[in-house]
């Protein structure tokens, strides 16, 4: 496989606040090739998009008219819904008709519905890819699990592996139904490896695949930046899952900067506090090595976007997100041949 360099793109999600068109003309100046649209704000509806030609013919043209393309959709806060336990922070993030009366298992199904919904929508917004657009990788949504076990993460009371095996369980029969309908409409599930995920680290994300029977539509957006501050060898999580990385984020992230008195859970501080130990950072401002984390994207023949997700809050969005464009440009090359 000869790979050339990738479409640069950027992830929308934390640019809700910016209608579709102003963040389209905004990213092209920037210098994306691109958007990861979010199925929030007015960037993606998932409805709609399963629904009427017209309106994903419409999104495709608004994109095509700031010269931009599309190589994949997210839905990290539905699919968030589908296996946790329901509270009220989840209210914040999730459309009404997900979250109804907010009765737990209520909102766990009626994500679960939305989200096959979601695999139709990419299938329906892809199959209408203009003739001549270069995207020609598989259809890919991005997304978030959630976990039924997450809180009991620190073994206190003592979490036996019994209690992890039901989370495992309660997992795969959630996702699985969703998985199918993946597979029906030929998309990619893409979870991105995150705390608070059913999948955090490497031995994690192994013990999701085998919950799942390997199920070919389970795959994951690579993001480094969740990984790093664990201590998680991010470069060896590339080639553990090399046929599995279905997407990939460019975030980064620095850790053991701050005062000694916020560990790595985080201290219930909020992100910017000069005492974490952690905190994300502009593409190249942080501590992850992505000069590593392209070769080894290059040894396992991924070809896909590289998809910035921009969050530094010490850094003014527009300055940065022109910035990680050019950064992740001078970073990429292709191989040899």
């Amino acid at each position: 496989m000869i790979i050339m360099s990738r479409p640069v793109t950027l992830f929308t999600g934390q640019w809700a606040d910016l209608s579709l068109e102003k963040l389209a003309a905004l990213a092209y100046e920037m210098g994306y090739d691109g958007l990861e649209l979010a199925c929030w704000g007015d960037h993606f509806d998932v409805d709609a998009a399963a629904s009427s030609k017209t309106y994903v013919r419409e999104v495709w043209e608004l994109l095509a008219d700031h010269g931009l393309t599309c190589h994949a959709i997210s839905n990290h806060l539905i699919g968030q819904a589908v296996c946790d336990p329901i509270d009220i922070r989840h209210k914040a993030i999730l459309p009404a008709d997900v979250w109804g009366d907010g009765e737990p298992e209520g909102v766990r199904k009626r994500a679960a519905k939305k989200m096959i919904t979601t695999a139709k929508a990419a299938r329906a917004f892809f199959d209408a890819r203009p003739l001549g657009d270069e995207a020609v990788i598989p259809a890919v949504v991005n997304g978030f699990t959630g976990s039924s076990i997450w809180h009991s993460i620190y073994a206190f009371p003592p979490t036996s592996q019994d209690y992890y095996d039901k989370g495992y369980k309660d997992f795969a029969k959630r996702w699985l139904p969703i998985l199918d309908a993946f597979e029906k409409a030929n998309v990619n599930f893409a979870l991105e490896v995150h705390p608070t995920e059913i999948a955090f680290d490497i031995a994690s994300a192994k013990r999701a695949l085998e919950a799942v029977g390997h199920h070919k539509r389970f795959g994951f957006n690579y993001d480094p930046s969740h990984l790093g501050y664990q201590g998680v060898d991010y470069v060896k999580f590339i080639r553990e899952f090399a046929e599995r990385i279905y997407h990939v984020h460019i975030k980064d992230v620095w850790w053991g900067h701050g005062d000694g008195s916020v560990g790595v859970f985080g201290g219930h501080t909020n992100f910017g506090d000069a005492r974490r130990f952690w905190d994300f950072r502009s593409p190249g401002r942080g501590d992850i090595k992505f000069e590593d984390i392209i070769v080894a994207l290059n040894d396992i023949g991924y070809d896909g976007p590289l998809s910035v997700e921009w969050e530094d809050i010490r850094m003014d969005r527009v300055h940065g997100g022109a910035e990680a464009a050019s950064f992740v440009r001078s970073l990429d090359f292709p191989v040899s041949v």
